[in-house]
């Protein structure tokens, strides 16, 4: 009998003050907006367990067409936590990296959209260069660009 086994990943939920911020920040960044819209209702509460929500969303998708984004906003209910400055450290979900051709031509375009360097970009080996920074709304993102197999 052939065991369930899992299909692939489908997305990476991130929840956001400014939906069309967050649009503009991810597409700068080289996401592609794949659709938007409102989800509401009971049916959708019972998934989330939130009862009846109403939450406006969009799609963004990576250049490869592999990985996706749903950026939320809450409409309702409203927001009951904030972990959006939550150190490097910090238990549960936190980060997401992104691998780039050029840290320091990403660095420069993501600056001018508002996001801040965390530490400092440091080289791993002859493998990585490698960052954390703050972006929209203080979301913590990875930045990596692979050395030497360009």
């Amino acid at each position: 009998m052939a065991k369930n086994k899992l299909l692939r990943m489908d997305n990476v939920g991130i929840v956001v003050e400014s939906l069309d911020g967050a649009i503009s920040f991810f597409a700068e960044l080289g996401l592609k907006l794949g659709g938007q819209a409102t989800i509401e209702g009971e049916w959708a509460g019972r998934v989330t367990g939130l009862g009846n929500q109403r939450v406006e969303i969009a799609m963004m998708v990576t250049p490869d067409g592999h990985s996706r984004f749903e950026l939320s906003r809450f409409l309702t209910p409203s927001v009951v936590a904030d972990h959006r400055n939550a150190p490097v450290n910090a238990l549960g979900y936190l980060r997401v990296m992104f691998t780039v051709d050029d840290i320091d031509e990403m660095l420069a375009r993501l600056y001018k959209c508002g996001a801040q360097l965390v530490g400092e970009v440091v080289q791993y080996e002859d493998s990585y260069r490698l960052c954390y920074i703050r972006g929209p709304e203080g979301l913590l993102i990875g930045l990596a660009e692979q050395l030497g197999n360009k």
